[in-house]
Order: structure tokens, then C-alpha cells, then sequence
């Protein structure tokens, strides 16, 4: 008859055959086996008596993990069960914080995540980062943009503690960036780089537990199950990671970098080569993740993305170009105007433009639109649409001409750093 046991010695493993030990009388009999087995080799060298404990010991071993074993580890609901009967802890949704306003997401030091000064990264005569100050704040979501061979994955290799910069210094999760630092802040943080670099031939489950495993976590059944319900996944725990699409795959991704709830999450590409799908479902985790309170750092080629998801900007070519809001750099790097178009030409539109106060310059583009630069739109617009029905024009529409950020990327990279010569 099987034992009634509070907890499972041993688990079937999801791969290949046999058990593997999942307590501590499991590590106690198969470590008692091991010994017996070398002593009797030892003991017994080349004899029948030898090799017959040996075997005997085997069988012993198989005989107590057969009758002390778990439910088979693809048996996702027999597994939940014994190990949460193992564990008291109660499985609890990914951390909550505070709420931060926008004015609060501004460059305070006391606020920051990150705070970056004078960083600088040189790989021999080649420069890859110079001299980049910046700061991140907690619970913000911070675009880093630029081309290939910017700095971008340079910038997050020494942030996280994988290179040592060459000059600069940096605050990381509230540690400062040293080498004696390095194993703690590397428990504060987590890099999902483009590809995930999952193991194929293993489930979604069997996966997270693996890596939970290097994380150390304490209650590893309770989180894995947290984490794949943040990333609407509970229901593929038990599919092979060979089997799912690469969006979802991107997904266990993300669920493996949230395992040790970090304070700031490094994204590099994360829709790289999703669908509109998947990319969608993608953005809708990284919104969760800013409501829950998490740090995200985001490099990504899709300027549209960006300027949906982040807080904040900054654009990189080797030194830090500008940074900020969306909307501030726009405001920065292009003046404001109205664009309108009239059924046909004006017949003498300065009469009609420069008349109106808040007008500093006007133009006609080769669609025959009128660009108005204007200090405040939504003052000279009523202005503006009477001084054009007075003057007897079909007005067929009057907007405020908005660029993109991809418009303010192009103003500011104007260079194909990868292209350099070496």
C-alpha cells in the first residue's frame, strides 16, 4: 500500500524516465544509495557479492521512489496539489504599488529606479557609450531608442551587472553599480532579452520551476502559479514550450523574468517578429506591469510602440541625444502650426494670414496646404477660420499639423552608427 505522505518524496520526471528527489528524505535515501553503492564497489571490487549489493541497493532505491513519488510532473492539477499542500504559503497576484503621477515621474532622485551619470563604455579604441546621464523612476515605463550599434544593449549589459563601465557610476534598484554589488542587484532586476532562450523539449511549468530553482525562490509553486496567470498562461502550464507560437513563447518569457518580482524589468525587443496579435497582447502585459508598479526599461526599433507604451524617452547614438515626454520633445524640436486646405488657392492669402495675431509665418506646401506657424493653436484657430470665411474661401478643414515621434528620431539620428568604419 502507498504511505500517506504530507508531501511527496520524489516527482516523476517530465523528461526522459525514473524519479528525481523533491525533499529532504528524498535527498536522504538517494544520497544513502550513492554511498552504500560506492562502499560496496569499493569493498567488493570485481566480485559477485559486490555487484548483487549493488544491485540490490538500486532496487531499493527504485522501490522507495515508486512508493513515496508524487503524481507525474506533466499532471498539472496533482502537482498544484502536493505542492501546495507542501507549502502553507498561499499564492498571492505579482506586487502591488502606489500609483505615480506623471509629475512625480520626472528625474527626482529620490525617485529613481535608475540613476545614471556620466556612463561611459569603451571596447578598446571603439567607443560604444559616452558620457550618458539619466535617471528612471519608479514605476515608469522608459523607451530607449536608437540604431543599430547605438549603445542601447551595451547601456543594459552594464547596467545589469553583466560589463563593468569604464568610467560613470549608476544607482541600480537602489544599489549603487560595483562588482560587490553585483549579486544583489541582480536579484532586484530582470533582462528579457529578445529571444528567450527557453528550454523546447520542457513544458511552460517545468521551465519557470527550472529557473525558480536558480532564483532560489522559497515558495517556487506558489509564485510560478502567480506568474503565469499575470501573463494569461495557466491553461498552457503543461504544453511544451516547443509547441507554442512565438508570441506565447515571448509570454513565458516575460512570466520567467517576473519569477523574483523585480523592482525594474529590462525589455529588449520584446515584439520583435509578433504578429499585430500577439505584439497587442504584448503591450497589454507591459500596461499591467506599469499599473502594478514596476520599473520597465524598454529599447524597441518601433517608435509607434514606444510612444504607446512609454512615460518617457531617450534617444541614443553612442551619447544621449534628448530626453523626455513624447509630446515635450515634439515641442521642442518643431513649432507648432495649422495646416489647412481650402477648395481652391487664395487669391491674396497674406491679406488673409498675417492680419491674425499669434501668426509668425505662413506657407503653401505642394498640395496646395497652408502651413501656419502659430504660437498657441487653439487661440488662433477661431481667428483664423473667421479671417478665411471673410475672405470667401471653402474651407475644406483646419488642423493642428502633429509630428510623430519618429519625426523627432529622425531630427535627432541622422547617422548609421553601425555603418562606421572600425
Amino acid at each position: 500500500m502507498r504511505p500517506t505522505l504530507s508531501s511527496p518524496w520524489f516527482t516523476r520526471r517530465a523528461v526522459g524516465y525514473g524519479w528525481r528527489p523533491v525533499s529532504w528524505q528524498g535527498w536522504a535515501v538517494t544520497s544513502g544509495v550513492i554511498v552504500f553503492a560506492v562502499t560496496s564497489i569499493a569493498v567488493f571490487k570485481r566480485s559477485p557479492a559486490g555487484i548483487g549489493l549493488v544491485l540490490g541497493g538500486v532496487a531499493f532505491y527504485l522501490l522507495i521512489a515508486s512508493l513515496t513519488a508524487g503524481a507525474p510532473s506533466t499532471d498539472s492539477a496533482a502537482r498544484g496539489a502536493a505542492r501546495a499542500e507542501h507549502s502553507t504559503f498561499t499564492p498571492a497576484p505579482l506586487r502591488p504599488a502606489p500609483a505615480i503621477s506623471e509629475s512625480e515621474k520626472a528625474t527626482d532622485p529620490a525617485n529613481a529606479a535608475l540613476l545614471v551619470e556620466r556612463l561611459t563604455k569603451r571596447f578598446g579604441e571603439r567607443i560604444a557609450v559616452s558620457d550618458v546621464s539619466f535617471s528612471v523612476a519608479r514605476g515608469e515605463v522608459f523607451g530607449f531608442l536608437g540604431p543599430n550599434g547605438a549603445g542601447k544593449t551595451t547601456t543594459v549589459r552594464t547596467l545589469g551587472t553583466l560589463i563593468a563601465p569604464t568610467s560613470g557610476s549608476a544607482i541600480v534598484a537602489g544599489l549603487p553599480l560595483s562588482a560587490a554589488n553585483g549579486g544583489a542587484i541582480r536579484q532586484r532586476i530582470s533582462i528579457m532579452p529578445e529571444s528567450p532562450g527557453l528550454y523546447l523539449r520542457l513544458s511552460v511549468y517545468d521551465n519557470l520551476e527550472f529557473f525558480a530553482g536558480l532564483f532560489c525562490l522559497r515558495y517556487p509553486a506558489a509564485r510560478i502559479a502567480a506568474v503565469l496567470e499575470a501573463v494569461n498562461l495557466t491553461d498552457r502550464a503543461d504544453d511544451l514550450c516547443a509547441s507554442l507560437s512565438k508570441g506565447l513563447r515571448q509570454r513565458v518569457g516575460l512570466a520567467r523574468a517576473l519569477l523574483n518580482e523585480p523592482e525594474i524589468l529590462f525589455l529588449d525587443e520584446p515584439t520583435s517578429g509578433l504578429d499585430p496579435v500577439a505584439t497587442r497582447e504584448v503591450h497589454e502585459l507591459i500596461d499591467g506591469l506599469r499599473r502594478r508598479g514596476v520599473t520597465v526599461f524598454l529599447t524597441t526599433h518601433r517608435l509607434e510602440e514606444a510612444e504607446r507604451l512609454c512615460d518617457r524617452v531617450a534617444i541614443l547614438n553612442t551619447t544621449l541625444r534628448a530626453i523626455g515626454r513624447p509630446e515635450e520633445l515634439r515641442t521642442r524640436l518643431f513649432k507648432r502650426s495649422l495646416v489647412v486646405r481650402t477648395a481652391a488657392p487664395l487669391a491674396v492669402p497674406e491679406h488673409v494670414f498675417e492680419p491674425i495675431g499669434g501668426v509668425s509665418r505662413w506657407s503653401r506646401d505642394d498640395a496646395g496646404r497652408y502651413i501656419i506657424d502659430v504660437e498657441d493653436p487653439e487661440k488662433v484657430a477661431p481667428a483664423l477660420t473667421r479671417a478665411l470665411v471673410s475672405a470667401g474661401a471653402d474651407v475644406l478643414s483646419i488642423a493642428e499639423s502633429r509630428h510623430s515621434l519618429e519625426d523627432v528620431y529622425l531630427e535627432m539620428v541622422d547617422e548609421d552608427v553601425e555603418a562606421r568604419p572600425r
